[in-house]
């Protein structure tokens, strides 16, 4: 019957329409992905939403202790912030969160893209058992490693005083590193993030670098360009589009760093010297129990993490790679 169909069609005609099951399949084929994408983006409104409008919400309500057993919240308005960006304590955590964020974002991306060039030229054994202890220094809880490093710096019986004071530096027999000095505590909590962040940093900038075309840095090096500067101008410029993630990825994580330090200053009890703002949101809500200047204290947080990451993620935009 259909060959007959096909005899009788006026000539110089064809059928083009594709068949109905076909025009089924691919539309399912192009809704698929959409789909898949509902499930994870409801999750994420219900878990992420939810509190970021309520905190939004609270920082311009007066909420402390009254309001935890039932006193409504009053509306004050812009008063919060107000409190806020007059403490001239906040501009004194808002600096050294700033600097202290830079700092570890630029020492890890650094041993991170080291690490990761190292990676390259060794061996698949010697390969293989580094890529493993960067798994399990990353994968390592933060508490438990903050632990070894405490003990590590204890004034009395740590490693690194007994090593200092066994050379002839006397001057550090029961030194306190986490007590004694603002800058002393800063370098181990500053080691203590960069410890569980370069894992991470190699092992995506390794990716990237076996994904590289080998004939282009072969031809370089066939026209006398050396390793540092196939390095800088044709190593770096090919993956620079996962650098700029993952620096922008630090810079997010490192400056909403709390673990480390709030573990940190409970050896050390010197708190307003070395606070960064997520110990200083903590102390303000759950410490002082003043919930509409911690929401605001966050939202200003919010507002930092976005300003200083903006150029980086509006140049991942333009390169169409997010």
């Amino acid at each position: 019957m259909v060959s007959d169909q096909l005899a009788t069609a006026p000539p110089g005609v064809t059928s083009s329409a594709p068949p109905r099951s076909r025009r089924r399949r691919r539309t399912g084929s192009l809704a698929a992905p959409y789909l898949l994408l509902v499930l994870p983006v409801v999750l994420l409104c219900a878990a992420m939403g939810y509190p970021m409008v309520r905190q939004f919400v609270m920082s311009f309500q007066e909420f402390g202790l009254a309001q935890q057993f039932g006193q409504p919240p009053t509306w004050v308005g812009l008063q919060n912030y107000t409190d806020v960006v007059t403490d001239s304590y906040f501009w004194v955590v808002t600096a050294r969160s700033i600097a202290f964020c830079l700092v570890c974002a630029a020492v890890t991306m650094a041993l991170g893209i080291a690490f990761a060039l190292l990676l390259q030229q060794v061996s698949t054994i010697v390969r293989v058992i580094l890529q493993i202890a960067l798994v399990l220094a990353w994968a390592m809880p933060p508490l438990a490693a903050l632990t070894v490093y405490t003990w590590l710096v204890e004034p009395r019986y740590g490693v690194v005083n007994w090593l200092l004071t066994s050379i002839g530096l006397d001057q550090f027999q029961g030194y306190s590193w986490l007590a004694g000095n603002p800058w002393t505590f800063f370098g181990i909590a500053a080691t203590t993030v960069v410890w569980t962040s370069v894992p991470l940093v190699a092992l995506m900038t390794y990716a990237s670098l076996t994904q590289l075309d080998e004939e282009v840095l072969e031809a370089a090096q066939l026209d006398g360009a050396s390793g540092f500067t196939r390095l800088r101008h044709i190593i770096v410029p090919m993956i620079s589009p996962v650098i700029t993630l993952v620096f922008m990825l630090q810079i997010i994580w490192d400056l909403k760093v709390f673990t480390q330090i709030k573990v940190l200053q409970s050896s050390a009890g010197n708190n307003k010297a070395t606070n960064l703002l997520g110990t200083y949101v903590y102390e303000t809500g759950i410490g002082g129990g003043n919930y509409g200047t911690a929401s605001a204290l966050a939202t200003v947080m919010l507002l930092l993490v976005l300003l200083l990451t903006w150029r980086y993620m509006r140049s991942l935009l333009k390169q169409g790679d997010l």
